[in-house]
């Protein structure tokens, strides 16, 4: 069976991500602002979330609709045949939503407006009168746009940046999918050497190691819907299997992490370790002052303080100019570094060869990208 899919990211990362979709066998891709459309099978859905990079969730859209009133939120989810996919005694758990620039902007009374519709409709489903909800968790986002309703089933639980490596981490780092949306951007390939003189929790190192070693993501994790009796337990078995197939063990790819925090340097060597990516990655205590060019080509992936980690922006824009005194593009290397500092070229010493805006968290970013 096909259902009608969708899929949120980064603002700024939607390109990626629907190549991403389509290599997992999603079709009649459409890319919206900060999400990916898509129809697929309950394979594509599996397959999806163990691949893709960029993506925060996985959801099958149960609904859309104009909704006007509680009224016309309540009769519409009472249509949703959610008994197709929870079963007499699993558990309906509604989301926190989002309503932006509509009428109805309470979004308590959404929530429970949207779960006695679907609690309603899978007791007259099941004929009975009370539901013991003590059987696996169908979580609902819903997402209220312009007075036009969403309504969707997470198939991926915890959101899909939780990778599993990354218990713990030092102060503002960079989100897992964020990061594997710039090392897309950077264009990394096998034999690489990628080098982060910031790398913090070692986020950046991490997820170039994952690319470059075809590493999917979501290999070693769990996912709501593997407890759904109607997605087979095989489906996710021979997913999962597929994608440890694929790793590439001689990709001939290095990266070196640097920070003049010894803590961060633990924490992202801990972190290597857990993602299991230790082949590929090392991590040693250096100031950015410190830094030099290897003989060698490299591509310089980063994710700089930025004032608001900081306090005061005149710290931030002085490390900038000391980047720009050491980082500066050198014969076929290049760099990639994402910040809020609105003039950092000017900072940095030369104009980007191009620069696109990000988001990191809340934070308007903007990717500079020096080849």
């Amino acid at each position: 069976m096909n259902y009608d899919l969708t899929a949120p990211c980064h603002f700024g990362l939607e390109k990626t991500l629907s190549f991403e979709i389509k290599r997992a066998g999603g079709e009649n891709v459409t890319v919206r602002d900060g999400r990916v459309d898509f129809t697929g099978s309950e394979r594509v859905i599996a397959k999806a979330n163990i691949t893709c990079a960029v993506a925060e969730r996985v959801g099958i859209v149960l609904a859309r609709f104009r909704a006007d009133s509680f009224d016309d939120v309540f009769e519409a989810c009472k249509q949703i045949p959610i008994e197709q996919f929870a079963g007499r005694t699993d558990k309906l758990h509604i989301v926190k939503g989002h309503s932006l620039n509509s009428k109805l902007t309470s979004i308590p009374a959404l929530q429970r407006t949207i779960k006695k519709a679907l609690v309603i409709r899978m007791q007259n489903a099941y004929k009975v009168r009370e539901l013991p909800e003590t059987g696996a968790v169908f979580q609902v986002h819903f997402l209220l746009m312009k007075n036009e309703m969403t309504v969707t089933l997470d198939t991926s639980g915890a959101g899909l940046h939780k990778r599993g490596y990354r218990a713990m981490s030092n102060a503002a780092p960079i989100k897992e999918t964020l990061a594997a949306g710039i090392v897309d951007i950077a264009h990394l390939r096998p034999g690489d050497t990628v080098i982060d003189p910031f790398c913090g929790s070692g986020t950046i190192l991490i997820e170039s190691a994952l690319k470059a070693a075809n590493i999917a993501p979501g290999i070693n994790r769990r996912f709501a819907a593997m407890e759904w009796e109607f997605i087979d337990k095989s489906v996710w078995e021979e997913e999962c299997a597929a994608a440890r197939a694929a790793i590439r063990t001689d990709c001939g790819f290095t990266a070196y992490g640097y920070d003049k925090d010894p803590e961060a340097v633990k924490l992202a060597e801990e972190n290597v370790r857990k993602a299991g990516v230790s082949d590929y990655v090392r991590v040693s205590r250096r100031d950015i002052r410190d830094f030099h060019y290897p003989a060698n080509p490299v591509k310089i992936i980063t994710n700089p303080p930025y004032a608001e980690r900081m306090g005061e922006l005149a710290e931030a824009r002085e490390l900038y100019r000391t980047m720009g005194k050491v980082l500066l593009p050198r014969g076929d290397s290049s760099v990639y570094v994402i910040t809020s500092v609105e003039d950092f070229e000017e900072l940095f010493g030369e104009k980007a060869d191009r620069n696109r805006k990000l988001y990191n968290g809340m934070i308007q970013c903007r990717l500079y990208s020096f080849n």
